[in-house]
This record gives C-alpha cells, structure tokens and sequence, in this order.
C-alpha cells in the first residue's frame, strides 16, 4: 500500500510538470515573432502596410505587406475592431479554448502541491515500518524465501544433539496427525543457547528449510524503540502476520535485547522494553492460541531472561548449542570445504584436531584464509601448508616481519621462548607444544603455541601446577641467562595468565588445602550480584594471597629447575630458534637432540647437520645484558 501511494505521488508530480511544462511553452511560443509596439501597429494599418491580422485575447498578430508576421499587445480601451475596418483590413478572431482549463490548473496547483508534499512527510515520518503513514507501529519481520538460499540440515555440521532436539519440530510441521492423535502439542518455542558462532541462526534457517513452511525473521533490538508502545504493537503485528501464514516459524535473533529480566538495572528497568517483553509473553501463551506459530529465538545471554520467557508454554525447549569438539570440527570444516578445491596432501582431521575451542564461525574463517593464501600465491588448489600459515593467522596473529629488532632483543626473544618450549615438553600433564617462533606476531616478539590432543573437559590439580611451571618459564629463562637484574617486561604476559590461573585454583576450584572447598571468587571480586551473603575478611584475603603466591612461586621454582638441569637442550633450542626462527614440536625435538630439524641431507650431513653446536655455544650467563623493557607482552606461551 505504500508503495502504490509514493507512485502515485510521484506520477501526479510528473503530470503536473509536463503540463506546466506545455502550459508555459504554448504562451510562449507566440512570442517567437517579431513584437513591436502598439503605436506602431496603429502606423501601419493606416498606412495600409498590414494584409492582415489576427486577435488572440490581448495579443495582436499580423503580417505586414513584405510577409513578415509581427505581434503587439493592444491596450484595454483600444478600439481596435473598428480601425481595422476602417482600413478595409482582414480580420481572424482565435478562440481562447485552453484560457479557462490553463486558469484552473494554476489555482489548482498550490493545493495539489501541498498534499503530495504532506503526503512525502508523513511517508518519511513512519520510521521504515508498513502500511502507509501510520505503520510506525508495525512489523519489521521479513519473509526468508528459497530466494534467498534455501538450508538443509546438510548444511549444518558438528552439533548432532542440537539437531536431534529439532528434528522433531520439524516433524511436527510435517505431520501434526502423527503427534496430536497420541495427545500431544506442538511446541510452542525454543530457545537456541550457544557462545557466538556456533551456528544458532543457521540451525533456525535449517528447520525452515527442511519443514518447508514460511520463515519470519526478526531482530530483537527491532522492537524496542524510544517511544513507548511501540514495541509491543511490533510484536501485536508480527503475530497477525504469522498467523495468516501458519504453519510457519518466526525467529528471533538476540532475545535478549528484548528479554531481559524485568525490574533490573537502573531506576527499575526500562519502560517500553518491559512493555515489548509482556506483549510476547501474552502472544506466546495468552488467552487465544496460536496454533501453527513456532517461536525460535537465539541469545549467548540465557542468564539476562527474564524467567517468564523460560517457563514451559513458552519456550518449551533449550537447546544448547555449545562449541564443536573435534568430530564436529571436521565435519564443519567438510562442509565449508565443498567449494574449495583442495590438494591431496590436506587432512581436515589434523586441522579439526589443530583448532580446539574453535567455533563454526571461525572455521569457515580459516577455510576461507587459506583459499586466500592459496589464491595470493597463484595455486590452484589450497595446500595443507595453506591451511597451517592459516590456521597461524588465525591463532597467533599476522606476522611482522618489517618490525625492526636489534640482535640483543631477538636473542633475548629466543631464549625466552626457548624456556617455554623445553617446559611444556619435558612435562607430561602439559599440552603438546605444537610450535615455537620468535617471528613478532600480534602483540608480541615471539610465542610458542600448545595445542591439546583431544578437547579438554577438566582441569585436574597436578596439571594446573605443571602448566603454571610453563607459564612462568619465560622469566626463568631469562634470569637463567642473564641474572636477575637484566630480567626484561617480556613475561608480563605470562605473570597476567599465570596470576589468573592460581587465584582461580585458590577461589573457585578448591586446589588449596589452607584455604579449603569454600568459593571465595565472588565476595572477593566484590560481584554485586553475589548470592553467598558473606564477606571475607582480611585474614582470608591475605591466606589467599599468600596461596596464590606460592602456587605461581612454585611453578617459577620448578621451570628454573628444568632449565638449570637441562641447560645443554635449553642451549640448543635458543640457538635454533635463532637459526630457523620457527620451529614445530617435531622440530624442537630433534634440535634438542643436536639433530637438525629435518632429514634433509643434501644440506647437511646424516648426523649433526645445521644443528646448533653446543661447544660452540659461549656460556654468558649473567654476563650479556640487552636492553630490559623492550619485549612486548605475549598474549600466550
């Protein structure tokens, strides 16, 4: 409706120029003779010089005896008619048949002007909604189509649970006979629950898709706007849509911009979200009832709800949908993988097992990374080196290879994260380390990278203290080469994960036996929501302080342990990094082992190689001090 109103704006505002247009060109054109005065034309008839003449109005054309027409305006009181037969002059009257219709239209065109504009403004106030002028208060709901791409539960991978508890929706919207003869109900919602990225939205266009019914698509920061009522007359009509069209779906993307607990934040809420969210909840499970409306909404908020919207009736279901474990990954990464031709060197189950804690998001990410690379490069096809220098992209941050070091800095970088390295592998309970490098990546000089092999759900005591061992490494690498006072701002990284860690061994996991099972973690951060109703007075605080201290202190003493035992390998590993810049965890094995990092033996020869010489390595332990301050902090070891 709107639409056929702005063309028929637009229409009538184009009639009125063209006829403007001729209104004005018509007049005009009679002046395109030669106009002298009204004297002159008195001359001239009385000389007998006009052959004749025509009166059109206030307009007087005539032609003269040399066939040259001429035009003059003749005054109000002249008394033309006579002279003209006086002088035995022929005369032609014109009509004016367009005077009256030309008068009209001017008098009619201030007022068709000023509707067609009020009609513009009021288009233009309705703030995008429909239905003319006053749908400020309608829908913005949008119809998905197979235009737009239709999904299958094909395309969506790595989250077979989540699947499972919406395959049955979708046989609800198939066949209803085959639940409502055994007494049951479709459902009335669902609520999809995930971090971001996981693949909420698709698994909503997935069930449209398989069920084939109309798909509603919403926002909800569409409702809430700053006037109030106007988000829940949104909601109002964008059930009236959905019942037209029932059986059919509506999702709603980030509920919880809608949703939120009633009564909290400042000043007791928000007015007009409060009015949206009552409006849902009454259209969800009020007194009429929608039959054929399923309600899916998404959020990585579950805890904000408001728990009206929680209850059964409305959202019936809550299904999780957590981050891919490793078989997800790889089916993930197969199915972003379909467009891209790979070699036949690239295993998709090295890289699902390469990237724990990656989402759906971030996987199609790095498929996509490595066809770029690919594509940068001029291949073909994308390789498994590809995917590795995408997989480090993604991970560790872009390489900076123009940034300017001086040969104290990297050295420095080197043995730093040489220390890190012989740590992690020299302890059983810490993840395998998957590579060192001290290219500058991100924010920091250099980093070395563990990756576990297969998707960790605990973490056990002995393997806290271990990776706190590894963590603190860095510093006791370089204190070990250079002496405590030439110590750099390197590991301030390492000091930030490692203080994290213990305090949550101390305050939320139990692992001290002098603070015990008590989660201090909220009353110690000073959490406004805390439940626990207590305070923790000073004497715990420093109990915990001194724990946490000692853990980190601990784990500091066994890194510089391994080290000062294993200075040989820790000797080797520096000046290999130094040599290679960046090694894998198969290289940094052979390295330590005085191998070179690869069997290439046309380079080297079959023993020893390019490995980094130990007796050629000159021990200056605290004697070399680069400059301290210089290191950037690692965001991970």
């Amino acid at each position: 409706m709107g639409n056929m109103r702005n063309l028929a704006f637009w229409v009538v505002l184009l009639v009125l120029i063209v006829a403007l247009f001729n209104l004005f060109n018509g007049s005009g054109g009679t002046l395109q003779s030669n106009e002298v005065s009204y004297s002159e034309f008195v001359g001239s008839v009385k000389s007998g010089d006009v052959r004749n003449v025509t009166l059109d109005g206030e307009q007087v054309r005539f032609r003269r005896a040399d066939g040259t027409d001429y035009v003059t305006v003749k005054p109000d009181d002249a008394e033309i008619t006579s002279l003209l037969i006086d002088n035995s002059v022929p005369i032609k009257v014109q009509p004016q048949q367009q005077s009256g219709f030309q008068t009209f239209l001017m008098s009619l065109l201030p007022i068709i002007l000023l509707i067609g504009v009020w009609i513009y403004f009021m288009n233009r106030m309705q703030g995008g909604g429909k239905g003319g002028a006053m749908g400020f208060g309608k829908s913005k709901a949008k119809m998905l189509t197979e235009k737009q791409g239709r999904v299958t539960f094909e395309d969506v991978a790595g989250i077979d649970e989540a699947k499972e508890e919406l395959e049955e929706i979708v046989e609800f919207l198939r066949n209803p006979q085959k639940f409502s003869r055994l007494g049951g109900k479709i459902p009335k919602g669902a609520l999809l629950v995930g971090p971001p990225g996981t693949g909420k939205t698709l698994l909503a266009r997935a069930i449209a898709g398989e069920a084939g019914v109309p798909f509603f698509t919403i926002s909800g920061s569409d409702f809430v706007e700053m006037f109030v009522g106007v988000g829940a007359s949104r909601v109002r009509d964008m059930f009236e849509q959905a019942k037209k069209n029932a059986p059919c779906i509506v999702f709603i993307d980030e509920i919880d911009a809608v949703g939120r607990h009633r009564g909290a934040g400042y000043g007791g809420g928000n007015d007009e979200r409060e009015q949206t969210l009552n409006q849902l909840l009454v259209e969800m499970d009020g007194f009429e009832a929608n039959e054929g409306v399923i309600i899916l909404a998404a959020t990585n908020r579950r805890d904000v709800l408001d728990p009206a919207l929680l209850r059964p009736g409305r959202f019936d279901r809550q299904v999780t949908v957590p981050n891919p474990d490793i078989k997800g990954r790889e089916k993930i990464l197969h199915v972003h993988a379909r467009k891209t031709p790979l070699g036949p060197d690239v295993d998709l189950r090295i890289i699902a097992r390469g990237t724990p804690g990656f989402s759906g998001a971030d996987l199609a990410n790095l498929v996509n990374e490595a066809a770029l690379t690919a594509a940068r490069i001029g291949r073909r096809f994308v390789t498994m080196i590809d995917f590795e220098q995408a997989k480090d992209k993604v991970m560790m941050g872009p390489e900076r290879r123009s940034m300017v070091m001086t040969a104290e800095q990297k050295e420095m970088t080197a043995y730093h994260e040489a220390g890190h390295a012989l740590v992690g592998m020299s302890l059983p309970k810490c993840d395998p380390v998957y590579k060192a490098t001290i290219i500058p990546r991100g924010g920091a000089l250099g980093m070395v990278m563990s990756l576990p092999e297969m998707d960790r759900l605990n973490m056990f005591k002995d393997e806290c203290h271990q990776r706190l061992a590894m963590t603190m490494a860095g510093k006791a690498a370089e204190i070990h080469k250079y002496g405590p006072d030439s110590v750099s701002n390197g590991p301030a990284g390492d000091i930030q994960q490692a203080s994290a860690l213990a305090r949550a061994m101390v305050l939320r996991w139990g692992m001290s036996d002098k603070v015990g099972n008590i989660d201090y973690s909220e009353a110690a951060e000073g959490y406004q929501g805390n439940t626990a109703g207590f305070s923790v007075s000073a004497n715990t605080k420093e109990l915990v302080e001194k724990e946490v201290q000692k853990f980190i202190q601990d784990g500091y003493d066994h890194a510089m342990q391994i080290i000062t035992e294993k200075e040989v390998e820790f000797e080797r590993l520096a000046q290999g990094l130094l040599e290679y810049e960046t090694l894998t965890g198969d290289e940094i094995k052979r390295v330590i082992n005085g191998l070179p990092p690869t069997d290439d033996k046309d380079e080297s020869g079959p023993d020893e190689g390019n490995a980094p010489s130990v007796t050629a390595i000159p021990k200056a332990k605290g004697k070399k001090t680069p400059p301290a301050g210089d290191l950037e902090p690692e965001p991970s070891v």
